[in-house]
């Protein structure tokens, strides 16, 4: 499976009055990594951005450890979990120098611009998407990660 790698450094308002990063800070992380994943580095390869006309339907994280570090270099992978219809999972681990400071995934709805409701996936979308799943094997079952 292919993880896709974004690096982000911490800023002096990360931290809040605790000392360390703010927990509503992970999602700006995640998030600009997930547009790292589908446009900005899709154009540095020449190739179309895609996936942008989309919703986060749902986001989770797990925080395993505080990053009490400002202006410290964190890398984010991203993955795709499971692919449905019109939606699919991302996951995310965001760490540094071996430590794993949290996971998260989030739930991204496609929709229509025109609509302003849900769309299916295209075969170019999915054939994207597919190229980071992880293994259906240890995933679950790969006829229920389509539904």
């Amino acid at each position: 499976m292919k993880k896709h790698s974004y690096k982000i450094t911490t800023r002096w308002g990360d931290i809040d009055a605790f000392g360390h990063v703010n927990n509503a800070t992970y999602l700006t992380y995640i998030q600009e990594a997930r547009v790292d994943f589908t446009w900005y580095a899709r154009q540095r390869r020449d190739e179309k951005p895609l996936l942008l006309d989309m919703v986060v339907a749902r986001a989770e994280i797990d925080y395993l450890s505080p990053i009490y570090d400002g202006h410290k270099e964190l890398d984010i992978a991203v993955w795709v979990g499971r692919i449905g219809t019109s939606s699919y999972l991302l996951k995310y681990e965001v760490s540094a120098d071996g430590v794993i400071f949290s996971r998260a995934q989030t739930v991204q709805v496609t929709v229509s611009m025109q609509t302003h409701k849900s769309r299916p996936i295209t075969d170019e979308e999915r054939e994207f998407l597919l190229q980071y799943q992880e293994d259906q094997t240890s995933a679950g079952d790969s006829e229920n990660q389509k539904k």
